[in-house]
């Protein structure tokens, strides 16, 4: 079958109603690697590069409760930068350019459900262009 595991998506095929940045980006931690006092950033075993995470709020009304909050994650040397919130919310309006999704069964709770993951390549504002990439991966999130 010629389909990957990891897909392309729109944003606006995932959130046709917004999204809203509910976090600060954080560096995911390998916990295989990290001991008490010494955290480990985990690492993308194909690219090398680190792996960063978001928390996002699906505007959707009918997203069920355990869909309401998902993290879209980046790989990049450094740290993304969320759009700045020029809106009178407390959460961040966000677009996610280069979005891919990955389904997974989540057999946390009574019955297993389809999951899904998220990446995306950079962020920014609604109606704004997405950032510029550099040829070292710089100044973006991929």
């Amino acid at each position: 079958m010629a389909i990957a595991r990891r897909f392309k998506i729109s944003h606006h095929e995932v959130f046709p109603h917004g999204a809203f940045i509910v976090s600060p980006v954080t560096a995911v931690l390998d916990f295989d690697q990290s001991t008490r006092d010494a955290k480990v950033q985990q690492v993308d075993k194909e690219t090398g590069e680190l792996i960063w995470s978001v928390d996002v709020l699906d505007a959707d009304p009918e997203a069920p409760k355990k869909s309401k909050t998902v993290s879209i994650k980046f790989l990049a040397k450094v740290q993304p930068v969320p759009p700045a919130n020029d809106s009178t919310s407390p959460f961040t309006p966000v677009e996610f350019s280069g979005l891919t999704a990955l389904a997974y069964i989540d057999d946390n709770g009574n019955r297993p459900r389809i999951a899904w993951s998220f990446r995306a390549d950079s962020m920014h504002a609604p109606g704004k262009a997405a950032p510029k990439a550099t040829a070292s991966g710089e100044g973006r999130a991929a």
